[in-house]
């Protein structure tokens, strides 16, 4: 939408003032009538700028103070001879409302209020209009950098202020110069505090540019004032609330002024800073705060980059980096700081717990992000020096992690198998928690075909199942008959021959008095296992029973499909094709 603002002709009716008319409708439509016949006088130049705003204004009075609009009139006036002149300005610093501010200071005899959230708009104003001393005394150019001279006593939140007006024409203001200038100050106000000055020092020290390290030797006989330092706060981190305010790319300058941007960041407190500035602009983004709708996740990726490579340089735990982890996916993370953050959790994944491990997917395949998890077991299995004891720590926790993740809808079964095949045999002890996972599985998606759940079924390992929950697999309806029938015979097998109930030595009997007692408790033993044997032997035929009946059940369901189709085709060429009162299908309920 184009708007447009006509600056001359509002001064103009303001000076024409309607009080010094009668009160009859006569006087004051004369007043208009002059207002209007000046208006081709006033408005004898027509600008767009940037393509949402036309200015009409004075070709006079804006030559007197902009050196670049002076010589643009003179060649278009040279090109076309008219007197109303119309021309283009396109990336005008601020936009319209800079442009606006300019026009009022010219319209007002070079005079406006100058203060520190509009000076960084009103500077480069001056610089794109070439607004300087040779065409007017105290221009406007002169009186923004007389107003930045006196830099040095703004207080810390002023220079925040005027760091944050650079927002919206932060290229212009970055290319001029100023951006640098208030961050100088910035971090002059940081080194006023001793700690800081030391964080400071040693990120310069490890850059490998010495032209960043010779940056900031800061006077130290600069006073720290009550205001700056806020003594009330005795934390390295006072200034952390403060800063968020700021946009990503001026971040990137502070931190890249600090010697510590990307590979470079080896301090912990600036590490601790990013951590904490871009976990906030992910809940601003995901809360659709407005100062941060304007940026997408890439505009965040350099500094979750350089919050990586510092967590990688100091120690963090893992429920720590797990943190890490969470705040930085949402910021557009490459995939090599990805990488390098995943090979540091993998590393530690017997230290982890359930609630690291339920990391929110970022797609609609999933509530949990499954394929991290994966990729960590990977990680952790190729690891080297793996002892048999944190393996199977993580086995215990994997199995506790695919009960939770098992009544997703949304999970595929490939997902489910890769979880419980990513790590060996040799973590597990005892596989009925995968059993309990698979279980739960089928329960939440009754839709799945016979081979899907077989497939399902054969990661499981029957011979490390108790014999309680292979019985119960066996019971349970949602299991692949042939693989309930696998499970009871593999427990079968592991009962040792020595067991049984006919073994030599109880045929023979005792020789002496003695050894009765022994007997007695043999005995006891024997009919135990005879039991259980003889229960598992009824639990495999009943097994085989049931596959039994449901082969003769499918036979017999083909039999009669095989007849319905021959009697269809008899009555379909022996009645008439309007007769079908009658159905020839049977009633199969």
């Amino acid at each position: 939408m184009l708007y447009i603002c006509c600056v001359p002709f509002l001064v103009y009716c303001n000076r024409i003032s309607f009080k010094h008319f009668s009160p009859s409708g006569k006087h004051k439509f004369l007043g208009y009538i002059q207002c209007k016949a000046a208006m081709p006088q006033l408005c004898d130049l027509a600008i767009h700028v940037n393509g949402q705003q036309i200015f009409f204004l004075n070709q006079k009075i804006l030559s007197a103070y902009s050196g670049k609009l002076k010589k643009i009139i003179g060649k278009e006036k040279r090109k076309s001879q008219v007197k109303n002149l119309s021309i283009g300005i396109d990336n005008f610093p601020g936009g319209p409302h800079g442009f606006e501010m300019v026009s009022r200071f010219c319209y007002n005899h070079g005079k406006i209020k100058i203060t520190v959230s509009n000076v960084a708009l009103l500077h480069c104003c001056a610089v794109f209009l070439g607004m300087t001393e040779n065409l007017s005394p105290g221009n406007l150019l002169k009186q923004t950098e007389t107003f930045l001279d006196g830099m040095i006593h703004w207080s810390w939140h002023d220079i925040i202020a005027s760091l944050k007006s650079c927002e919206s024409f932060f290229t212009y203001s970055d290319t001029s110069g100023l951006v640098e200038k208030l961050i100088f100050s910035l971090l002059e106000k940081l080194a006023q505090n001793s700690d800081i000055a030391t964080l400071i020092a040693s990120s310069s020290s490890s850059s490998s540019s010495p032209e960043t390290a010779s940056r900031f030797r800061f006077s130290s006989s600069a006073k720290t004032t009550p205001e700056s330092t806020k003594p009330g706060s005795s934390s390295k981190q006072w200034w952390f609330d403060d800063l968020i305010i700021l946009p990503p790319m001026i971040i990137e300058k502070i931190i890249a002024n600090m010697g510590a941007c990307g590979t470079d960041n080896n301090s912990f407190i600036l590490t601790k800073f990013l951590l904490h500035y871009l976990k906030n602009a992910v809940l601003n983004c995901k809360g659709g705060a407005k100062s941060t709708v304007l940026y997408s996740r890439a505009d965040y990726a350099g500094l979750a980059g350089t919050a990586v490579h510092g967590v990688s340089r100091n120690s963090f735990s893992c429920r720590g980096l797990f943190s890490v982890l969470r705040i930085v996916s949402g910021c557009g993370l490459s995939r090599d700081c990805r990488a390098k953050l995943e090979r540091l959790i993998g590393g530690m994944l017997d230290q982890a717990t359930l609630d690291d491990l339920l990391i929110s997917g970022h797609d609609d395949r999933g509530v949990f992000d499954v394929n991290l998890v994966i990729r960590l077991m990977r990680i952790f299995v190729s690891s080297d020096f793996l002892s048999s004891q944190k393996l199977k720590k993580v086995g215990r926790l994997i199995d506790k992690y695919l009960c939770e993740i098992s009544p997703d809808q949304n999970l595929e079964t490939s997902k489910l198998l890769g979880v419980v095949e990513s790590l060996p045999d040799s973590a597990r002890d005892c596989f009925d928690g995968v059993y309990r996972a698979i279980d739960i599985y089928l329960e939440s998606h009754p839709t799945l075909s016979f081979e899907e759940r077989s497939r399902l079924c054969s990661c499981l390992n029957f011979g490390k199942m108790s014999l309680e929950a292979c019985k119960d697999l066996a019971k349970n309806p949602r299991i692949p008959p042939n693989i309930a029938v696998q499970a009871l015979k593999s427990q079968h097998s592991k009962i040792p021959q020595s067991d049984y109930p006919f073994s030599v030595k109880d045929v023979e009997g005792p020789s002496t008095s003695s050894s009765s007692g022994h007997m007695v408790l043999h005995s006891d033993n024997v009919e135990r296992l005879s039991q259980e044997t003889q229960e598992m032997r009824m639990n495999i035929q009943r097994m085989q029973w049931r596959v039994m009946e449901l082969e003769n059940a499918c036979r017999e369901m083909k039999g009669r499909i095989s007849k319905v189709v021959r009697y269809d085709v008899n009555v379909m060429s022996s009645t008439p094709p309007y007769n079908y009162s009658r159905s020839p299908f049977p009633r199969l309920c």
